[in-house]
This record gives structure tokens, sequence and C-alpha cells, in this order.
């Protein structure tokens, strides 16, 4: 990547923003290798759900509890050149995963891909934050759908490569650790120029985030909270589980359900695009709320219909549920707009970290009742999104 320059503070910076969403479509391309790969491990190894489920657990959990603590200390002491360590770390795990031969050895393997996820995400999206400009819906959305996308295709190139070939055939991905790792170096440098700006420029609160008192925000804070989890323990039932709902349900092959699974995270990927410019120009709370109380019927209907129907709620709810995560975050940092990283880190972090809780109760649920049942309980789960309307109005519509 070519160097880059930045005429005015407040333009988007696209060269930036579009090389560290192709970072973060290889991170997340390769973490989402891991559930991928379940009914792989599952049957060599002869796990059972709540051990599927405690992996996603140790996976989630050490890719979300760092992740607030990597924000705020980043928040203070930034580090340009972190995102490049994080993707070493990756690496190693993508290769440990490859030749590991207990669940021991997965389990840990598994720990440390998801420590490489809490060293890229507070600080990238700190970056992306930057970049945005005027525009920062925009910028979380162009950052969060390389994620997006990445989660989507990773299932589809596991379903490809590694499902024939076999557990060796992963360490094929640990390439991607390090195209990642070169992309982000240059975007290392270029943070690493502007951050001067970052301390000679004062942080101006919004006047009507200024007019609200401390317990107001930060019970506003806890509301997006509880609507992350909501979210985020919904997506892990999917994520985790949907690939076996359809193959108990229906039949099908394993090749099939991770066709779905694709057309499930690739909606995900479209709806996070479409949301940050619609909070953007329209209002975020409004976003926030439609976003997750209008996934809520669609939810509610997909255990109870045929297969050609269930792709087809799950592809809507994907588009519909994805639209509020850029909306939430930019809302989260307008809240404490001088915890960017802590903001990003607890909103990329906790909240992952309880959808991790989630996979490891609908594991320990499907083991004594069925994965269909799960997915009866979880679809309950977006009618949270009732809660946003509790949130204060700090913006302003906007028309371009």
């Amino acid at each position: 990547m070519k160097k880059i320059h930045v005429k005015d503070v407040g333009e988007t910076v696209f060269p930036v923003l579009f090389a560290i969403s192709f970072a973060h479509f290889l991170n997340d391309m390769m973490q989402s290798i891991v559930p991928s790969i379940y009914p792989m491990l599952k049957d060599k190894y002869g796990l059972t759900f709540g051990q599927i489920g405690l992996m996603t657990l140790v996976f989630q959990m050490t890719s979300s509890l760092l992740q607030p603590l990597v924000g705020l200390y980043s928040d203070k002491h930034p580090h340009p050149y972190s995102l490049s360590t994080g993707m070493m770390f990756t690496f190693t795990g993508i290769v440990l995963l490859s030749f590991a031969e207990s669940f021991g050895t997965i389990v840990l393997a598994v720990a440390v891909i998801g420590m490489g996820s809490s060293i890229f995400h507070p600080e990238s999206s700190r970056i992306a934050q930057m970049a945005g400009g005027q525009r920062r819906g925009l910028a979380q959305s162009i950052f969060q759908v390389g994620g997006n996308g990445g989660s989507a295709i990773g299932p589809l190139l596991a379903a490809i490569i590694i499902l024939p070939l076999g557990q060796r055939s992963i360490v094929w991905f640990a390439i991607a650790a390090l195209v990642a790792g070169s992309t982000l170096f240059p975007v290392g440098s270029w943070y690493k120029r502007q951050l001067h700006r970052i301390k000679a420029k004062a942080i101006v609160p919004n006047p009507a985030v200024q007019a609200l008192s401390r317990r107001r925000v930060h019970m506003a804070l806890l509301i997006l909270c509880v609507l992350t989890f909501s979210k985020y323990f919904y997506m892990a039932s999917m994520t985790s589980y949907f690939t076996f709902f359809l193959i108990d349900k229906f039949g099908v092959s394993i090749q099939t359900s991770q066709l779905c699974l694709f057309a499930f995270l690739a909606s995900v990927a479209i709806g996070t695009l479409v949301g940050g410019s619609i909070g953007d120009r329209y209002g975020r709370k409004y976003v926030i709320w439609g976003s997750i109380l209008g996934a809520a019927p669609f939810t509610l209907a997909l255990p109870y219909v045929g297969f050609t129907a269930t792709v087809v709620l799950a592809i809507i709810i994907g588009l519909v549920i994805s639209s509020a995560f850029s909306a939430i975050l930019v809302y989260a940092t307008e809240l404490k707009p001088d915890k960017i990283g802590m903001m990003a880190g607890l909103f990329f972090g906790l909240n992952f970290g309880l959808g991790g809780i989630g996979s490891a109760f609908f594991g320990w649920l499907a083991d004594r009742t069925s994965v269909e049942f799960i997915f009866q309980v979880s679809t309950l789960l977006p009618l949270l999104g009732v809660v946003a309307g509790l949130l204060p109005d700090i913006e302003r519509k906007r028309k371009g």
C-alpha cells in the first residue's frame, strides 16, 4: 500500500478504511474457521455438544475479556504496530489448531486465536473512526463489513478445503495471517503520523451528551450492552448450531449446511454496510431500535417452517439484525468521546464474551434437550430490542 496523506482532518480516508477492512476480512475469516469445523472435530474426537460449547466459550472469552483492557490501555498509550503483532498470535493459533491431536490442544489453539482478535479490534476500530472523519457510521460499517465478509467466506472455504482435505489443511489459512500483518504495517505507519493530531485536538463532546447526567450516560451504555448482548447471544446460536439444526431437522449434508451458514453470514455483511450509512443519515437510535426488535418476527417463525423458508428467514434475519452494530458502537463513542478504544473493546469484546457464554449454555441445553429446542428458545432474544426506546436522543437527523 502506498503512503497515505491527509489534507483535512475531517475528510474520509478511504485507502486506510479499505486496508483495515481487508485485514478485518482476513482476521475474521480465520476466526470463523473454528465454528465451521465443529462437525468435523465432533466426529473425529467424539466431542459432546457441551465440549463444543466450552470451545466456543474459551474462544470468545479470550477474544473478548481482554479487549476492554486493551482498549483502555490504548486510549492512553497508543501502539500503532500492535495490529500486526495481533496477527502473529492468530498465525500461531492457526498452525497449532491444524496439528492439534487432543481436545486440550484444540482449546489452547482457539484461545491463542482469540488473543490475536483481542489485540486487533480495539485499536483498529479507533483507526477506522479516525479515518472516517465526519462519516463515522460509514467508516465503522466499512471496517465491520470486512469482518462480516470474512466470517461469511470462512465456512465456505472450510467446506471446500478443510472438510475434504482434513484438519491438517487448516495450516494453509496461516498465510492469511501473514498477509494481514503485512497490510496492517503501513496502516500503523499512517496512524503513527496522525497521533499528534489526536493529542493536539481538544475533544468537544456533543452538546446533547453534555446535557446528560453521568447516571443517564451510564444507563444508556447499559442499554446498549443489553441490546448487543441480545444480538450476539442470538448470533451465537446461529453461528455455532445452525448447521446442526439443519442437519438434524432436515437431514441435509454437512456441505449443504455450511452453504446455508454462508448465506446467513453473507446477509449479515450486507446488513452491516447498509446500517452504518442509514445511521449517519437518519439517526442511530432508530437503526438500533428497528434492527434488533425488527428481527423478532422472523426469528420467532424460523424454527417452525420448512427448509427453504428456514434459509430465506435466516437471510432476512441476518440483514436486519446486523444493521445495528455500527450504530451502537458510534453511539457509544459519542457518549464517551475520550474513551474510543475502551468503548470499542467493550462492545467488540465483552459482548462477544457474553455470546460465548450463550454458546456454552445452548450447547449444555442441546445435550439435555435437542438442537431444535435451543432455536425455539433463542428466537425470543430479539424481543429485548424494545429497550432501545429508552435511549436518549443525542443527534439530529442528517440529510447529507
